[in-house]
């Protein structure tokens, strides 16, 4: 029993040595993440962004530039916009986008497809070079902002999200505006499809980049990053564990220790890692664990569930009406700030959405630009072809609940768009799916089924604290969990200082002596001479 207690405080011991320094700085950055988050550019930067298309030179229709491209269609994707170097373009995407492998490893990746084609000569877009990317950056920022060009970058800090593949490599340009704004411009397409200002680059530092271990990324470690971040994480549990049964184990519930305290540690450092660690013990296992599983580790939360049949629920993929509206008859039709128009194929009717800044999507018919409205039901009845299974009930959200609701746009799950009201389609299937459907455009905003569920609770509830009557009380969830991330930082911060004094003694202990035995006392003859 006592070799068994020893072998249980020298591994608690050495973990600390090992993880004390990580769990500080998940702490800590992670305070930081709770208002500067990893930079994106989101849905609404995007639309804002992008010059008023009324001004705009389309000379060709979209079936004109789309034959002038050799793409007869079908078509997963079409948008006219000012979106790549200032000019309007169309940009399309094929129904069946092949995948392409591209970048400086070589590395597989799914492309798009997207062919940017000139609304004004029919000319498909064939490279972004320097002076294009600068053009898109002017279109983008404003013609009084000057910028530079930095050159092209497969990936650096602020560019690993896996959303960026299909762009890569990126044409860097720093603009001289007051945010210190860098851009980031595809390289396929010529848009715009990052922003990230000084503020955002500089705390990120601190925040994001170090707690995801995004040193780990973009190098020789990349293959390895998801398996550094997941075994850590199971060693900081274990570590987590076995110092609150050493902490249980060592504290006095009744009487105290000699030196007057129920803890046996006579130095304040190792008496307040001792304090600390019983107080902050639960709240640093649940944020270890759930980081852990934000990994989806070993693809724990995969259902398998079949995908979604989009060509199902819109009666095939999208193609243009015979006798389509003029480009012209729908920008009259649009809000007066319109940036962007987007053909689709939604319930069986061919449709144009109207995208400006600010406003709610204007939906028109593609065939007469009159606004379109759903007949009753008639939404309903398309979004229950999306999957083969029996529909168990359709529901109208009036507002957020637990699976469905909104967060500040810097943090890791905001910016996406989540109108209310919203329909939520649940299906009968193995894996309880459901479908969240957009009432006005009929766009599915996403799914979720019994696994994904699990997951959000495992980690948006437990590390994010994500549970609406507490993010609709702020600042008291600020307060909640910068006080607890203050006393995992105190817990971590001693367990470090106590670390290295240990390591530093073992040092001194291994380093062999420099200084010269000490001479033998000669024995003194009983005579005394």
């Amino acid at each position: 029993m006592v070799h068994a207690k020893r072998w249980l405080f020298l591994t608690h011991r050495w973990l600390g040595v090992l993880l004390c320094a990580f769990f500080a700085m998940w702490f800590v950055s992670g305070v930081v993440m709770m208002y500067v988050g990893y930079p994106k550019l989101t849905p609404a930067e995007r639309i804002a962004h992008l010059p008023p298309l009324r001004a705009s030179d389309v000379a060709l229709e979209p079936a004109q530039a789309l034959r002038l491209a050799g793409l007869p269609g079908p078509l997963q994707e079409l948008r006219l916009a000012r979106a790549s170097a200032g000019q309007a373009v169309y940009l399309a995407t094929p129904a069946h986008a092949a995948p392409a492998t591209h970048g400086k490893n070589a590395r597989a990746r799914q492309r798009p497809g997207t062919v940017v084609i000139s609304a004004s000569t029919g000319a498909v877009l064939s490279g972004v070079d320097a002076a294009h990317a600068l053009d898109s950056a002017a279109a983008y920022a404003g013609p009084l902002v000057a910028a530079t060009h930095e050159g092209t970058v497969d990936e650096d800090a602020f560019t690993h999200s896996r959303a960026l593949d299909a762009h890569r490599p990126l044409h860097r340009v720093r603009l001289d505006d007051a945010q210190g704004t860098v851009l980031y411009i595809s390289g396929s397409t010529g848009e715009v499809v990052r922003d990230a200002t000084r503020t955002e680059r500089i705390w990120n530092y601190a925040g994001a980049w170090i707690h995801w271990l995004y040193p780990f990324r973009g190098n020789v470690f990349n293959a390895y990053w998801a398996d550094i971040v997941n075994w850590l994480s199971i060693l900081g549990i274990a570590m987590t564990v076995l110092g609150t049964v050493v902490g249980v184990m060592r504290w006095r519930f009744a009487g105290t220790y000699r030196n007057g305290t129920r803890s046996p540690y006579p130095g304040p450092m190792m008496r307040w890692h001792h304090i600390a660690g019983l107080l902050f013990a639960a709240i640093t296992f649940t944020w270890i664990f759930s980081g852990l599983m934000s990994m989806n580790p070993w693809r724990i939360f995969d259902s398998g569930a079949a995908p979604l049949q989009a060509e199902a629920m819109h009666g095939g993929p999208l193609q243009l009406p015979e006798q389509a509206a003029p480009v012209r008859s729908l920008l009259e039709a649009a809000p007066t700030g319109v940036r962007e128009l987007r053909w689709t194929r939604t319930a069986g009717h061919g449709l144009v959405q109207a995208l400006a800044p600010g406003a709610r999507t204007v939906l028109l018919d593609a065939a007469t630009a009159r606004a379109h409205a759903w007949q009753p039901g008639e939404l309903e009845a398309a979004a229950a072809r999306l999957l083969p299974a029996p529909v168990e009930r359709i529901e109208t959200l009036q507002a957020y609940d637990t699976h469905y609701y909104t967060r500040d746009a810097h943090t890791m799950g905001g910016g996406a768009e989540k109108p209310l009201p919203v329909l939520r389609v649940v299906f009968a299937d193995a894996q309880a799916s459901w479908v969240h459907v957009d009432p006005h455009t009929g766009a599915v905003l996403g799914r979720t089924d019994s696994h994904r569920r699990v997951s959000r609770w495992l980690f948006g509830m437990l590390h994010s604290w994500d549970w609406l009557p507490l993010l609709e009380r702020r600042p008291l969830w600020d307060i909640v969990l910068i006080a607890l991330s203050l006393g995992g930082v105190a817990m971590s911060l001693t367990g470090v200082v106590i670390g290295w004094r240990r390591v530093a003694l073992k040092l001194r202990t291994l380093r062999p002596s420099t200084r010269a035995p000490r001479a033998l006392a000669r024995p003194v003859p009983a005579d005394g001479t």
